[in-house]
């Protein structure tokens, strides 16, 4: 059973792996069903970089320009929460968690009328790529 936390926008599942073997798990998951991986950003490795410290935190930008092209066309600002990302972190409490943002929140947020079904679709397709990812 997976445990699911929504809150200021964010749709988060805790995983059974590391923070490293989820956001691999994520990458080979994408790329296998033929999504756009734009960028992997490991946040700790940059703060070590110049001598800060923080937790386990990466950053996965991905997309599908068949589905985000829709969604910008109803509300060309949506842009800017685009493309879709997703963030694997530690968090307080040593729980692995990958997080996305809910869909429904960009929806308000960028006040989006007449897409309703590209929303739900984003929700779904978002939802089955991260529930896939920490799945045993």
């Amino acid at each position: 059973s997976f445990s699911a936390i929504a809150s200021e926008g964010l749709v988060s599942l805790e995983s059974p792996y590391t923070v490293k073997k989820t956001a691999d798990r994520f990458e080979s998951i994408i790329l296998a069903k033929g999504l756009s991986l734009f960028a992997r950003i490991d946040h700790k490795e940059n703060a070590e970089s110049v001598n800060l410290a923080m937790p386990e935190t990466e950053l996965i930008l991905f997309g599908n320009p068949k589905v985000g092209t829709p969604l910008m066309n109803c509300a060309p600002a949506v842009a800017i929460d685009l493309p879709q990302k997703v963030m694997i972190q530690k968090d307080n409490d040593n729980k692995v968690r990958i997080s996305y943002n809910n869909p429904e929140y960009l929806q308000k947020r960028h006040d989006i009328q007449g897409c309703d079904q590209v929303i739900s679709k984003i929700a779904a397709v978002l939802n089955k790529l991260s529930t896939a990812a920490i799945s045993q």
